[in-house]
């Protein structure tokens, strides 16, 4: 055994009381979903935002996210959960693991869409907060795959292999084999991808959408090569496994997009405001309404006053009217 493979998790499970356990794989999860909110509220933030518009905002993309995560996987695997054997209940268990980033994507996007209609604010700044803040989240949850013994590569003689214990060793494979670790491969290729997407925006004036566009792109890239090494089940088609060839059209739409958003709005600059035209956020909007309520409550004659005077004047203008 080499001294420095990387060892398989002793347990999938931080909390295991009877039935009830809390899995290492959901800790994960959650802690990508933290991090990323506290990294895209910060540059929501910068752009002009409030915290309690991003919030929901990132309420509906998360809870989206989470659904398309795991409809995509149910499909895509669907033979997992149905058919002889099998028990289709098992399809929400997210605690055992199983969500699909193409799904969470799509609909996570959707989510995001609907929070930033309730706000009155733009997608496209919205989805540039967020691009290197998923990078960091993806990095981070694909240590529950490592927790699950799950997904890995195939054999290798390199320092870095990974350690599968005799319980999830994939037949055909001796004892003692290590494999490429692959969510160790997606979880660096990740964190780099945040740090050129900052790079990016630093260095080139990119328009909104433009930055979102760049993560599908860096995303998809490392996606595609590191899909190839898995030596796990999966649907195929031609020879090459689904999510190959999702991560090959995603990449093309990616590229389409960065394009086109140039194209389309690099003589606009309001496209950058994160603002829609005369809207303003409801957390702004509470805050006018809180004042003019204090106005009054400090002054309570003052109301009564304006709208003596407006009526005065507004019947001094209907009798001009009449001369």
């Amino acid at each position: 055994m080499n001294p420095l493979s990387i060892p398989s998790p002793s347990d999938n499970s931080l909390i295991s009381i009877g039935a009830f356990d809390i899995k290492w794989y959901a800790i994960c999860i959650v802690t990508g979903i933290l991090a990323a909110w506290l990294i895209a509220d910060r540059r929501y933030r910068a752009k002009g935002g409030s915290s309690d518009s991003f919030t929901v905002i990132a309420f509906w993309a998360v809870i989206f996210g989470i659904i398309g995560g795991r409809l995509y996987h149910v499909i895509t695997d669907y033979q997992l959960y149905f058919g002889p054997g099998r028990n289709p209940w098992e399809a929400f268990n997210l605690r055992a693991g199983g969500l699909g980033i193409w799904g969470a994507i799509a609909l996570g996007a959707v989510g995001a869409w609907i929070g930033t209609r309730r706000e009155g604010v733009r997608l496209l700044p919205v989805g540039d907060a967020l691009a290197p803040a998923l990078l960091v989240a993806q990095a981070i949850g694909r240590f529950g795959n490592w927790f699950n013994q799950e997904l890995f590569g195939g054999p290798t003689d390199l320092p870095w292999g990974l350690e599968i214990d005799a319980a999830h060793m994939p037949a055909g494979y001796a004892p003692g084999t290590t494999f490429h670790p692959t969510f160790a491969y997606e979880a660096l290729w990740c964190l780099a991808g945040a740090v050129l997407l900052l790079w990016l925006e630093r260095r080139f004036n990119l328009v909104a959408g433009q930055c979102f566009a760049a993560y599908i792109m860096v995303y998809t890239a490392g996606r595609f090569w590191i899909e190839m090494l898995r030596i796990d089940p999966a649907n195929t088609i031609l020879g090459l496994r689904l999510n190959v060839w999702t991560a090959m059209l995603t990449f093309a739409l990616g590229a389409t997009l960065l394009v086109a958003l140039r194209q389309r709005y690099q003589k606009d600059p309001e496209v950058n405001s994160i603002s829609l035209p005369g809207a303003v956020d409801a957390s702004t909007a509470e805050s006018g309404d809180a004042v003019e309520n204090d106005e009054e409550e400090q002054n309570p004659e003052g109301g009564a006053e304006s709208l003596a005077t407006l009526s005065a004047n507004s019947a001094d203008t209907v009798n001009e009217s009449n001369l």
